[in-house]
């Protein structure tokens, strides 16, 4: 018997490439280019199943060319490059990784909060370029996280794991959230409230929901605006959930203090970025999750849904429940 063919876009850490030998036939874009859409809807015309890093798009023109398809397993958490309507219709499952890059997202979210606050880029070129010559009280300060409050726009895993880390800064955490998530409330110290009252009243905003139709755009002008002028924005969850244009205009405009981002509306980010040049936004390439735990963890749990789902049995991490009753034949 024949075994499922399998196309991968990226090589994964080995965690997760030593699960599929001896149990599918797989086929390798590449080591660590980034994938040719074109290639990509060439290879995967006969396959049972694919692991998709970032930078994939799995749209209707995707799941179509995929006729055999029966799980699309996804090197993430997010899946908002997933056409999830067209993948259910067409009965194929989609999987992801939760869990495992919780509590790097989380560091990542903390490193950026502190970086913002106490204007690390801005001072550390000074250093670098000879402009630290004395000591003066006034020279290098920056903002206090103790007792500042945080708010917290999405409080599933990452944003709890980050009002964890958070409380033991002496922060107070209020946040949002698509659902109240009362039984958390008194063990992380959290107060829910809308939108709007998080961002007049915190000091510093962590953006840690998932992107959605609902979350796009959800911080613009107007939003930007109701934050403190000593506020920071933290984002590292998607980057279309920030208008980017806004966000500058903010920043250079002492709207507010500053800002830590790890993701984009564009990525990699073009290098003409208007925010690339501004000394109160820090900015990472997308590297919440790049830690040797965190990557080796997304590894192994995307091999194991992609197995379960060609094994006949339902994977661990199935996005989309309701194609069960419509699964391609095996």
């Amino acid at each position: 018997m024949s075994l499922p063919k399998v196309f991968l876009t990226q090589l994964i850490p080995d965690t997760g490439m030593s699960l599929l030998k001896g149990k599918v036939d797989y086929t390798l874009w590449s080591i660590d280019e980034a994938p040719d859409p074109d290639i990509v809807l060439r290879d995967v015309k006969n396959v049972d199943g694919v692991i998709v890093t970032m930078g994939v798009k799995l749209d209707r023109i995707f799941f179509e060319k995929a006729e055999k398809l029966k799980v699309a397993s996804l090197y993430s958490v997010g899946y908002d490059s997933v056409d999830i309507k067209t993948a259910t219709e067409l009965g194929i499952m989609v999987t992801n990784t939760p869990g495992v890059l919780t509590d790097a997202t989380a560091d990542t979210a903390m490193m950026l909060m502190l970086m913002t606050a106490r204007k690390a880029r801005e001072n550390e070129r000074i250093m670098r370029t000879g402009g630290w010559t004395h000591w003066s009280p006034s020279l290098f300060v920056g903002k206090d996280l103790a007792g500042s409050a945080l708010g917290i726009v999405g409080f599933g895993e990452i944003g709890r794991a980050v009002a964890k880390r958070a409380l033991s800064f002496g922060m107070k955490i209020i946040y949002t959230s698509r659902t109240r998530k009362i039984e958390y409330e008194d063990r992380l110290c959290a107060e829910n409230v809308p939108l709007g009252e998080l961002l007049e009243r915190s000091d510093f905003v962590s953006l840690n929901c998932a992107l959605t139709k609902d979350t796009t755009g959800l911080i613009g002008e107007d939003e930007l605006r109701m934050m403190k002028k000593d506020a920071v924005l933290i984002n590292t969850a998607r980057g279309a959930i920030v208008d980017q244009k806004a966000l500058f205009r903010a920043c250079s405009e002492g709207w507010i203090y500053g800002a830590g981002l790890d993701v984009y509306e564009k990525e990699p980010i073009p290098l003409d970025e208007p925010l690339l040049g501004l000394e109160n936004v820090v900015m990472m390439p997308h590297l919440a999750s790049a830690t040797k735990g965190a990557r080796e963890g997304m590894a192994r749990l995307a091999v194991t849904n992609l197995l379960e789902a060609l094994e006949g049995r339902v994977p661990p991490n199935l996005v989309n429940p309701d194609v069960l009753g419509r699964l391609r034949s095996f």
